[in-house]
Protein backbone atom coordinates (compact mmCIF):
# COMPACT_ATOMS: atom_id res chain seq x y z
CA UNK A 1 0.00 0.00 0.00
CA UNK A 2 1.12 3.70 -0.78
CA UNK A 3 1.16 6.90 1.55
CA UNK A 4 -1.84 8.00 -0.83
CA UNK A 5 -3.56 4.70 0.40
CA UNK A 6 -2.84 4.89 3.58
CA UNK A 7 -3.92 8.59 4.44
CA UNK A 8 -7.11 7.84 2.28
CA UNK A 9 -8.05 4.97 4.70
CA UNK A 10 -6.94 6.75 7.89
CA UNK A 11 -9.20 9.30 7.00
CA UNK A 12 -12.14 7.15 6.70
CA UNK A 13 -11.71 6.01 9.88
CA UNK A 14 -11.59 9.37 11.64
CA UNK A 15 -14.60 9.89 10.18
CA UNK A 16 -16.21 6.81 10.72
CA UNK A 17 -15.60 6.34 14.12
CA UNK A 18 -16.60 10.03 15.31
CA UNK A 19 -20.01 9.55 13.75
CA UNK A 20 -20.22 6.00 15.57
CA UNK A 21 -18.99 8.25 18.59
CA UNK A 22 -21.19 11.09 17.73
CA UNK A 23 -23.98 8.83 17.09
CA UNK A 24 -23.94 6.52 20.20
CA UNK A 25 -23.44 9.91 22.14
CA UNK A 26 -25.88 11.65 21.44
CA UNK A 27 -28.71 8.77 21.39
CA UNK A 28 -27.36 8.12 25.23
CA UNK A 29 -27.75 12.11 26.02
CA UNK A 30 -31.66 12.10 24.48
CA UNK A 31 -32.19 8.65 26.51
CA UNK A 32 -31.31 9.96 29.60
CA UNK A 33 -32.93 13.20 28.54
CA UNK A 34 -36.54 11.36 28.40
CA UNK A 35 -35.76 9.20 31.40
CA UNK A 36 -35.25 12.35 33.86
CA UNK A 37 -38.12 14.36 31.85
CA UNK A 38 -40.54 11.64 32.77
CA UNK A 39 -39.17 11.65 36.45
CA UNK A 40 -38.70 15.54 36.91
CA UNK A 41 -41.74 17.04 34.39
CA UNK A 42 -40.93 20.57 36.04
CA UNK A 43 -37.44 20.57 35.22
CA UNK A 44 -37.95 20.09 31.46
CA UNK A 45 -36.87 23.44 29.81
CA UNK A 46 -33.57 23.49 31.97
CA UNK A 47 -32.84 19.85 30.70
CA UNK A 48 -33.58 20.46 27.66
CA UNK A 49 -31.09 23.54 27.81
CA UNK A 50 -28.75 21.11 28.86
CA UNK A 51 -29.14 19.07 26.53
CA UNK A 52 -29.32 20.45 23.44
CA UNK A 53 -25.53 22.93 24.32
CA UNK A 54 -24.27 19.08 24.97
CA UNK A 55 -25.30 17.56 21.25
CA UNK A 56 -23.84 21.04 19.57
CA UNK A 57 -20.55 20.18 21.70
CA UNK A 58 -20.91 16.80 20.53
CA UNK A 59 -21.57 17.48 17.53
CA UNK A 60 -18.69 20.23 16.83
CA UNK A 61 -16.43 17.38 17.92
CA UNK A 62 -17.55 15.23 15.14
CA UNK A 63 -17.00 18.26 12.74
CA UNK A 64 -13.25 18.92 13.61
CA UNK A 65 -12.53 15.01 13.04
CA UNK A 66 -14.24 15.84 9.62
CA UNK A 67 -11.60 18.43 9.26
CA UNK A 68 -8.81 17.31 10.41
CA UNK A 69 -9.28 14.37 7.89
CA UNK A 70 -9.94 16.79 4.90
CA UNK A 71 -7.01 18.56 6.19
CA UNK A 72 -5.40 15.02 5.70
CA UNK A 73 -6.71 14.03 2.14
CA UNK A 74 -6.31 17.05 0.70
CA UNK A 75 -3.68 19.30 2.22
CA UNK A 76 -1.68 16.28 2.52
CA UNK A 77 1.44 16.64 4.77
CA UNK A 78 3.20 13.29 4.92
CA UNK A 79 3.54 13.63 1.03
Amino acid sequence: MTNVALVALACGMIIGFGALGACIGIGMMGGKYLEASARQPELMNTLQTKMFLLAGLIDAAFLIGVGIAMLFAFANPFV
